[in-house]
């Protein structure tokens, strides 16, 4: 098998991650923040110790302000739902996931507030000044993707950064396919949230996300329950973190976390993207060369992922072929028709190839080959 889906979830995992869950699981695992005995403040103990490594691992100097979800998309809609102003207007990118197009327009239907899209595909100075355009003087907030999840470009969030801070935009941040590949200082680049998930560049499990929030805190929750504090008062209140916290937390999978981005930091984000893009340019090069081959985004990754079609072949068929020969990609729109459309992919989508750590240029090679038979 060749597993070329990672941009869905990274396989295989360090095992130092599935070492700390059950580590946990068998020898600390209490409810945090519940009680007063060893086993709670042993849970509650490892859940400080993962805000911290990841505050400091995104340049915040606030792990009170790490928020832990359930993935990316639960920590999108709280922070875009905790942040938003209501009668005010957004901007998004053209390259969003519905992750951040779906509450966005269900907030537009719901009366709450107005949206626009800016083009982000293009220079950095034409998307600022594209910005400065599309700004109106109730723009409050802006949200943008810092890669895209279906080809491999990155975005300049350190720029759009300065822009929101210049007019007071608050400024949430999608780091579902840039965490792990690419340096992000929450600080430095002026993002009020950031939306990451655990199993993705971070290598850490599923069924886990959080949120960094920067110099803004939220004026509402989205959950409300139990959460360890004030137990009498029936208002979940708006403290960092526990206010956005509702209910038992997932201890095993945040311990397996912090293990795996200890692991993360000892190869480097550098490292990473650096052999990711390798590998991504060694098979976009490849499959250029098949008649009938397109691939869209940069004309050089920038990341480890790539969008592909071939016209001589139905990208159903082809996809199908890929899968019995255990080539492990994904076809179709990706959660993403909005990019999609940008990037004016055919009518079925396409097929997404994303690379991780460990991959191979023998990978490549035989992905290559398996395509090129395919498409003969």
């Amino acid at each position: 098998m060749i597993y070329l889906d990672n941009a869905a979830t990274t396989f295989p995992k360090p095992r130092c991650l599935t070492t700390e869950i059950e580590k946990c699981i068998k020898q600390y695992c209490g409810n945090p923040g519940r009680s007063g005995h060893i086993l709670s403040l042993k849970s509650a103990e490892k859940i400080y110790q993962c805000r911290e490594t990841l505050a400091s691992f995104f340049g915040s100097s606030h792990p009170e302000n790490v928020v832990f979800t359930l993935n990316t998309t639960y920590a999108l809609n709280l922070a875009i739902k905790t942040l938003y102003i209501k009668n005010s207007h957004v901007l998004i990118s053209n390259m969003e996931h519905n992750s951040v197009l779906r509450p966005i327009h269900s907030l537009q239907k719901a009366g709450e507030l107005s949206y626009s899209v800016f083009d982000v595909m293009q220079e950095t100075e034409n998307i600022i000044n594209e910005l400065e355009k599309r700004r109106r003087c109730n723009t409050k907030t802006l949200i943008m993707t810092h890669a895209s999840n279906i080809c491999g470009k990155l975005f300049p969030i350190k720029e759009v950064g300065k822009f929101c801070r210049k007019h007071n935009i608050t400024f949430i941040v999608d780091a579902a396919q840039s965490a792990g590949i690419s340096n992000i200082k929450i600080e430095e680049f002026n993002i009020d949230a950031l939306c990451v998930p655990a199993h993705k560049g971070l290598y850490g499990p599923q069924g886990l996300g959080f949120v960094i929030f920067g110099g803004k805190t939220p004026t509402r929750t989205l959950f409300e329950g139990g959460n360890g504090t004030n137990s009498l008062s029936p208002d979940m209140g708006t403290i960092l973190p526990e206010s956005f916290e509702a209910g038992t937390m997932a201890t095993p999978l945040i311990a397996g976390l912090e293990a795996s981005v200890k692991w993360l930091q000892s190869i480097s984000v550098e490292n990473i993207n650096h052999h990711e893009k390798e590998l991504a340019r060694k098979l976009s090069e490849r499959l250029k060369s098949l008649p009938g081959s397109q691939i869209y985004g940069p004309e050089s990754p920038e990341t480890g992922i790539l969008l592909f079609d071939n016209s001589n072949i139905p990208q159903h068929k082809l996809y199908s072929e890929l899968c019995e020969k255990n080539i492990c990609a994904r076809n179709g729109f990706h959660c993403a028709p909005l990019a999609h459309k940008t990037l004016n992919t055919p009518s079925d989508g396409a097929i997404r190839f994303s690379l991780s750590c460990f991959n191979t240029s023998k990978d490549i090679d035989e992905t290559y080959r398996i395509i090129k038979n395919i498409v003969k």
